[in-house]
């Protein structure tokens, strides 16, 4: 299930945010094995900026997630360039 997230990460299609966050939340194992920050493959102030817009249930409580984790310091060091080498190297990609 990681890696289709990983997949849907690097596609950084904003309407893909939803289904990594439905596959996040399906579980507690899936919720600890996807990373919060594979949500946000189109940009972390994108996806923010349309999980806000999309006005569903799922959407308030994946930037609520969003929001939360940027405040434990889960974003400190985020770059979509460097999480996308980190999956290179790690997929020998």
């Amino acid at each position: 299930m990681k890696l289709c997230c990983v997949q849907l990460f690097h596609a950084g299609v904003m309407s893909d945010v939803l289904t990594i966050w439905r596959a996040k939340s399906s579980s507690w194992d899936a919720s600890c094995s996807i990373d919060v920050q594979l949500l946000c493959g189109g940009g972390l102030a994108e996806t923010k900026a349309y999980l806000l817009t999309e006005g569903s249930a799922d959407a308030a409580q994946a930037l609520d997630h969003i929001r939360r984790s940027q405040d434990a310091g889960d974003f400190a060091d985020f770059s979509l360039e460097k999480l996308a080498a980190s999956h290179a190297a790690y997929y020998h990609a």
